[in-house]
């Protein structure tokens, strides 16, 4: 005796004229960022560039990429505007904003030792391939695979152990940096870090920008012990990384 035929589920509802509106709304803020691309490599590509007002530009574009995805996940982006891979715009943005201007003002402000390109452009296919690694975010535990490519961050603490050490500092740092980049270690993704550290992560990255905002009024002549303070920061966010990725619940193996 056969039974009754399973329910077909009903439709999924269409889009009201507001969601489709809100979601695209979305995918426009997400894109928006690369007007901050364009105007940080037109002043890079400036016969007197000024390294500050790129850096005032890149954060002008992390604030963007800070709070889209926020909103993408609130107004259901992916249920109400498909028709757009918002991943897509926001891995576009992030490389230029987040690694290749960044490595590129380096290069042009010679914060590295000749043949700069020596250690900029191996910087910049790894953070390609961590870009590119379908596993790089894993948004269900909150991390990236790999060092993130924060190197705007990078490149702002770049000009300033360049004025106070020498360019060997940054070679050493962007070298184990590259390393990192594409080495199976996990980093907390801060909008998705867990309970009860997501709010001492968002918190901490909010005043570690205004202390590198505040740290462009005399860039780069920054004095040693604020540059140290600054490191407290990623220092904490580094070691809470490991910690948590080490305690990570694994899958369990097949019998």
């Amino acid at each position: 005796m056969s039974g009754a035929p399973p329910p077909v589920p009903a439709p999924a509802p269409a889009p009201t004229p507001g969601q489709r509106a809100r979601g695209y709304a979305v995918h426009a803020y997400t894109a928006s960022g690369v007007a901050f691309a364009f105007l940080a490599a037109a002043e890079i590509a400036s016969p007197r560039c000024d390294p500050r007002t790129v850096f005032l530009l890149l954060a002008g574009a992390l604030l963007i990429d800070a709070s889209d995805g926020p909103l993408a996940r609130m107004w259901h982006v992916k249920r109400w505007a498909p028709g757009i891979d918002g991943r897509t715009i926001d891995d576009i943005v992030d490389y230029l904003t987040f690694t290749f201007l960044p490595l590129l003002l380096v290069w042009r402000m010679g914060w590295v030792p000749d043949p700069a390109a020596a250690w900029v452009i191996p910087a910049l296919v790894a953070s390609l391939f961590g870009f590119a690694n379908v596993n790089a975010k894993d948004e269900s535990a909150g991390f990236f695979l790999g060092f993130p490519s924060y190197w705007n961050g990078v490149a702002l603490f770049a000009g300033i152990w360049h004025h106070l050490y020498g360019p060997w500092v940054n070679a050493v740092v962007i070298a184990v940096l590259t390393i990192l980049t594409v080495a199976p270690v996990g980093f907390l993704y801060p909008n998705l870090a867990p309970r009860p550290w997501k709010l001492p992560v968002m918190a901490g990255a909010f005043a570690e920008l205004l202390l590198m905002l505040h740290m462009l009024y005399d860039y780069p002549h920054v004095p040693a012990w604020m540059m140290w303070l600054s490191l407290v920061y990623p220092a904490f966010y580094i070691a809470l990384s490991l910690v948590l990725y080490a305690r990570r619940p694994r899958p369990a193996s097949p019998a």
